[in-house]
């Protein structure tokens, strides 16, 4: 694997969202009951066994967190700890040792720091993408908890979501269950987007950006979209995002749910959103790291079209509540207590 090109001859406003082979990452190894200290490395390549738990029970999770470069050049990170909880209870599914939440959240800035050439400059919409992720190693065979494992960060500059500007496009339910409803949807696992790809494959080739899923039990009612957590927001002026035991607990949605209500004073619930229901919402979009907001111009289902806002517009409320978390995250709107933190270069 080539290593990246230096960050001196990167075209910051061309960036995509791709693998990059950056000169540093994090990584820990878990031997004996307990983790080792961990550091920084240059070599990309993990050296497992073929008998690896991750290779053939899933036993393996990840998360994903942006570095933002702020007007006045510093660097800062978007509710760290927040990954790390989330990470932690993944961990607990799964029957993995977390590592420790503090040292987590030192091991991201380190890696951040390590690579802040590659943190993409103020004003381009670039970010620098971590990936945090552990998985199950060691000579394994039979269905029980690896005795080994590795956890690692290793993080990429990506560009922009939207390079012309937010734009909503058109989703379509699936037939398949994403998760179960006592199984591990609420949790950051390998296996629930492994399960995804042919659904959404399907949608693309459709014509769809991605699949709306329903709840695996009756399938009446709104779950996430795609990879993605759904909302709406109602002609009451209400936020809404749907609450079930299956969703990935998504810092953004959680994040949205506040400033809905804090910053534009909307009222903001988790609840049921029926599939039947649609009509009650005069915006709509899905939320996550990634692209923050995904306007959602149109859902289809059973045939059905239902479009929102517009098919070709962006919803007030949407571009407000984008703008203001962005803001918060670049730096240019104030943040809540404990939301931002600093990366030392």
């Amino acid at each position: 694997m080539a290593k990246a090109q230096p960050a001196s001859e990167i075209d910051w406003n061309d960036l995509g969202f791709d693998y990059m082979d950056l000169p540093y990452r994090f990584l820990a190894h878990y031997e004996n009951g307990k983790w080792d200290e961990g550091g920084l490395t240059e070599d990309s390549t993990l050296h497992i066994s073929e008998g690896s738990t991750a290779l053939h029970y899933g036993q393996a999770d990840f998360e994903g967190l942006k570095a933002y470069r702020t007007k006045d050049g510093s660097i800062q990170l978007f509710r760290p700890d927040q990954n790390a909880k989330r990470m932690h209870n993944s961990c607990e599914r799964l029957l993995m040792p977390a590592f420790p939440e503090d040292k987590f959240v030192e091991a991201v800035k380190a890696v951040v720091k390590a690579n802040a050439d590659y943190v993409p400059p103020y004003g381009t919409g670039g970010t620098l993408y971590l990936r945090p992720l552990m998985i199950g190693v060691g000579g394994n065979i039979g269905v029980h908890p690896a005795q080994e494992y590795i956890f690692t960060i290793f993080a990429m500059p990506v560009g922009a979501y939207y390079k012309g500007g937010m734009t909503p496009t058109n989703y379509v339910t699936s037939d398949y269950d994403r998760a179960a409803h006592k199984g591990t949807g609420q949790s950051k696992v390998g296996g629930n987007y492994a399960a995804s790809l042919l659904p959404g494959d399907e949608a693309h080739k459709q014509g769809y950006s991605d699949v709306i899923y329903l709840d695996p039990v009756n399938h009446q009612t709104i779950e996430e979209v795609g990879s993605a957590n759904f909302f709406g927001i109602t002609k009451d002026d209400e936020f809404i995002t749907p609450k079930s035991p299956s969703i990935l607990p998504s810092i953004t949605k959680f994040s949205l749910l506040w400033l809905a209500e804090n910053r534009l004073g909307l009222k903001a619930t988790q609840g049921v959103v029926d599939i039947d229901d649609l009509d009650k919402f005069k915006e709509a979009g899905a939320c996550g790291t990634a692209a923050v907001i995904s306007p959602i111009g149109s859902l289809t289902h059973h045939g059905k079209k239902h479009v929102f806002y517009s098919e070709t517009e962006v919803g007030p409320t949407i571009k407000k509540l984008y703008d203001t978390l962005t803001g918060i995250q670049f730096g240019d709107v104030e943040a809540p207590e404990g939301w931002i933190q600093k990366v030392e270069v």
